[in-house]
């Protein structure tokens, strides 16, 4: 018998899906703008359209070289209830495709909620709950914090956050006590974390609405976070992963904690061809977003997806001599 390694690669994704709601009315959230009677004409077929959209840019996240896999995790914000995660993953382009997701039902007005995607076989959930934050004065009701944690294949257990936090609609500064109080509350889960296991492996992903050097990430980053998203870079012309009247901002990230290093490859911003337009206002070019005001566009989000990717070791028995084909380097004496 020998005992040999093998390198699993492990994909995570972050993505804003840009207002992914069923075409139904919900009789207590506002959400009457994503219906067919709507300004916006949000019908059955446009949802069906966005929702194998938003499919086919999740697969094409699996993209690596000239090898391609399915992500492992997928965080998505913007998504309406339960019924559009069924519909993405049993129904969709992704039916085929084994994921199975936890998501929050948070008290936000419009009804917009985070999820997290998963691969059953690659990271076999354990626990997830909501973090609910409770808004200080003149804070409108915000999304809920997604926690799950789940044993990936090295045996390690990996805990991940899902963020969407407050938008700066109102003014930057203005706004800014609402960013921080979401920030104060992954750093409470953190050290609770941390209190049960001195070094945890921890991944944080969402949209923050604020950039890396922000005082809302900064103060993540200072509880021993780093933001692996800081640098990303596209490859067809992203300089981040939002565009707004011609400027690039990054306001989507990927954190993870120290002891995440030793297995982080890469951060890149997702930016294929298929995904992108060119800017005719500004130059260059943009996200192929779903709308531009109210001008139907069939695209996909206004966000570009960030892509990081981990490398595990995985230890293997082998009866003897069965595994001539692996590559010496691998193997261990038992």
């Amino acid at each position: 018998m020998l005992t040999y390694l093998i390198l699993s690669i492990f994909t995570f994704v972050e993505l804003n899906c840009e207002n992914l709601f069923d075409a139904k009315k919900d009789s207590i959230k506002d959400d009457a703008e994503y219906t067919a009677e709507s300004q916006r004409r949000w019908t059955r077929t446009r949802y069906w359209d966005k929702l194998n959209n938003i499919a086919k840019e999740i697969i094409s996240c699996g993209e690596e070289g000239q090898t391609w896999s399915l992500p492992d995790l997928v965080a998505l914000c913007e998504v309406e209830n339960d019924t559009t995660m069924h519909d993405l993953t049993r129904r969709s382009l992704l039916r085929n495709a084994g994921y199975q997701y936890v998501m929050t039902n948070s008290p936000d007005l419009r009804g917009i909620d985070v999820a997290l995607m998963y691969n059953p076989y690659t990271f076999k959930l354990i626990n997830s709950h909501p973090l609910r934050i409770n808004p200080l004065k003149n804070m409108r009701p915000t999304r809920d914090i997604l926690y799950a944690s789940g044993q990936v294949a090295n045996g390690d257990t990996l805990h991940v956050f899902v963020v969407h936090a407050p938008s700066k609609f109102g003014g930057n500064l203005a706004t800014r006590p609402f960013r921080m109080l979401v920030a104060q509350q992954l750093n409470n889960a953190i050290d609770s974390i941390r209190q049960q296991t001195p070094h945890p492996n921890i991944i944080i992903a969402g949209d923050f609405n604020d950039n890396t050097d922000s005082p809302v990430l900064q103060t993540i980053i200072a509880n021993n976070m780093d933001d692996v998203s800081s640098q990303a870079s596209g490859s067809h012309g992203a300089k981040g992963t939002y565009k707004y009247k011609g400027r690039w901002d990054s306001i989507d990230h990927i954190l993870i904690s120290r002891s995440m290093q030793k297995y982080f490859r890469s951060c890149t911003i997702h930016d294929a061809p298929f995904l992108m337009e060119k800017d005719n206002n500004y130059g260059g070019v943009q996200p192929r977003r779903n709308y531009r005001g109210y001008k139907y566009l069939k695209g996909y989000s206004d966000h570009l997806p960030l892509t990081a990717s981990f490398e595990w070791s995985v230890r293997k028995d082998s009866p003897s001599g069965s595994c001539r084909d692996e590559s010496p380097n691998h193997l261990l004496d038992e």
